[in-house]
């Protein structure tokens, strides 16, 4: 019985075939609704395919990739200063710049594929392999050469996915965690959280809270986004460039066109002193987890009110009294992250370079690729 499956590459959502969405039920970032949002307002060094999985005509598999031109970028980050952000800036420039993700270099977590009930997994990953060499073919005929080929991200469950031939000479790496958030079933409110902490956690809550005292909090509609675009982007951009390392800059339209596509599926949270708004963050509702986005904030102010976690205890606040199962907190951040309750979740993913020399270095030279990052992780609960 031949079980070979075949792939089609599509560039555009418009092509997508009818019963995409019948596959992009494990999460929200594969749905077309969501690929529409990253076809009118992602980075501007980002190429978007989508790519379909077939068992003969039928549709058993979808996939993102991104291409992304790192050369386009004025700053791959700017909080790591000296020879290592020099040795970073020079590998990236040099030989590893057009790097192909399959899988969502925006989130944290699997959000590369989505596969039918019935499907082969190893014809499944098989073909996906073939579509990925495909997708350099593309690529090569435009003059642009893929320099590195990742796939990400992946628990040590679904990493096992990979485990056949094609991608054996593939780096199997791991970045920092995933921060996940469990929500205990017993939690009715933030009341029931606050009680489940340790005295020196609680301790914390309440200072946090009391700096913030005269910060107002108010949920923004597409409108209000819309009139504070500018100031929005500001808050957004300073808090990106400052990150130890970047990839890509959200388009200034970004927000509005999530809001504008999903609703109220997408929720966006604006901090106001006398009316001038200071910071945001931004959640989106996905089945019974929460994932929490991008965020901004006025550097100064963040110190001085602890705006960030109060913005961690919100979510946590919310997403208790709207009975979800849990909080994405993605990556960055750890420790702040891990004294509010989130625990660490080990990710990985493969890479491939496509120097056949390089790809023997890659464990050594990828420790400049990802910077590491050392932090202690808390445990706040009684």
């Amino acid at each position: 019985m031949n079980t070979a499956y075949s792939f089609k590459i599509y560039n555009s959502t418009a092509q997508l075939p009818e019963i995409w969405d019948d596959l992009a039920v494990s999460t929200i970032f594969l749905s077309k609704k969501y690929l529409q949002v990253l076809e009118k307002s992602s980075p501007e060094n980002m190429t978007c395919h989508f790519i379909g999985i077939f068992d003969n005509e039928i549709l058993v598999g979808i996939a993102l990739s991104q291409f992304l031109d790192l050369n386009a970028l004025e700053s791959f980050g700017e909080r790591d200063n000296g020879i290592k952000t020099a040795v970073r800036n020079i590998i990236f420039g040099n030989f590893a710049s057009n790097v192909l993700v399959i899988g969502n270099n925006m989130l944290t977590g699997q959000n590369s594929f989505a596969l039918s009930n019935a499907v082969h997994h190893k014809e499944a990953m098989q073909s996906l392999h073939a579509a990925t060499s495909e997708l350099k073919k593309i690529f090569k005929s435009k003059g642009i050469k893929i320099h590195i080929t990742t796939y990400k991200d992946f628990d040590k469950e679904e990493i096992k996915n990979f485990d056949i031939p094609e991608f054996q000479n593939d780096y199997l790496f791991s970045t920092q965690p995933n921060m996940v958030f469990s929500i205990n079933k017993n939690w009715q409110s933030e009341q029931d959280y606050i009680e489940s902490l340790s005295k020196k956690y609680r301790d914390q809550h309440k200072r946090a809270r009391k700096k913030a005292a005269l910060i107002e909090k108010r949920k923004l509609h597409l409108e209000d986004i819309i009139a504070l675009e500018d100031t929005i982007y500001e808050l957004y951009f300073h808090v990106a460039k400052n990150a130890p390392f970047n990839t890509f800059f959200l388009p200034k339209n970004h927000f509005r066109v999530f809001k504008e596509t999903f609703k109220e599926k997408f929720l966006f949270y604006g901090y106001f002193i006398d009316e001038k708004l200071i910071g945001f963050n931004t959640l989106i509702k996905n089945g019974e987890v929460m994932d929490t986005y991008f965020l901004g904030y006025d550097e100064s102010i963040q110190r001085e009110k602890m705006l960030y976690l109060n913005m961690l205890y919100d979510m946590i606040a919310y997403s208790i009294n709207k009975n979800f199962n849990e909080i994405i907190f993605a990556r960055t951040a750890l420790e702040i992250k891990s004294s509010v309750g989130a625990k660490p979740l080990k990710m990985f993913g493969l890479m491939h370079h496509s120097s056949k020399i390089v790809n023997v270095y890659l464990p050594k030279i990828f420790k400049y690729l990802e910077p590491e990052t050392v932090w202690q992780e808390r445990n706040p609960f009684k």
